[in-house]
């Protein structure tokens, strides 16, 4: 009687082990397929709210015919000063798929590396399979800082 009881332990064990796996299994199997949907369903929260105005760079930060990416409140900007000394700032935000741009001093232009996308020094998109320009942005030297700003709409 004793050996039956002890087996009966045993199966009761294993069973409950079993049970357990199987139903850890399944869980992590309906979380793995419920995640990526509710992550697409919900929108995500904002880091910070974008900023109106931002400081990009100090005054003697960039020499001529150069460029920095800087954050503009949750997005990246580029700010450009070309070869006559002028600042321009823009969205760094391709307007094809969303992809970061950078300056080419060689050809001084703006490129999207993602898919070989082109924009001139205003931002009109030029080559490539951007559908619109970029954003620009209103640039002002104020002391030894270089203040970026969205231009205001009319």
């Amino acid at each position: 009687m004793e050996t039956e009881t002890t087996e009966h332990t045993e199966g009761s064990g294993r069973r409950r082990f079993l049970e357990v796996l199987l139903g850890s299994s399944l869980a992590a199997s309906v979380v793995s397929v419920l995640y990526p949907i509710l992550q697409f369903v919900l929108p995500p929260r904002a880091a910070e709210l974008d900023a109106d105005t931002v400081v990009a760079a100090k005054a003697d930060e960039l020499a001529p015919n150069s460029a920095k990416i800087f954050r503009f409140g949750n997005r990246p900007g580029i700010l450009i000063r070309s070869a006559d000394g002028s600042y321009r700032a823009f969205s760094a935000t391709c307007t094809h798929l969303d992809c970061t741009v950078q300056y080419r001093k060689r050809e001084s232009d703006i490129w999207c590396a993602c898919h070989n996308g082109v924009y001139d020094l205003q931002g009109r998109n030029v080559s490539g399979p951007p559908p619109r320009p970029l954003e620009a942005y209103d640039v002002h030297v104020r002391g030894d800082e270089i203040v970026v700003a969205r231009q205001q709409k009319a």
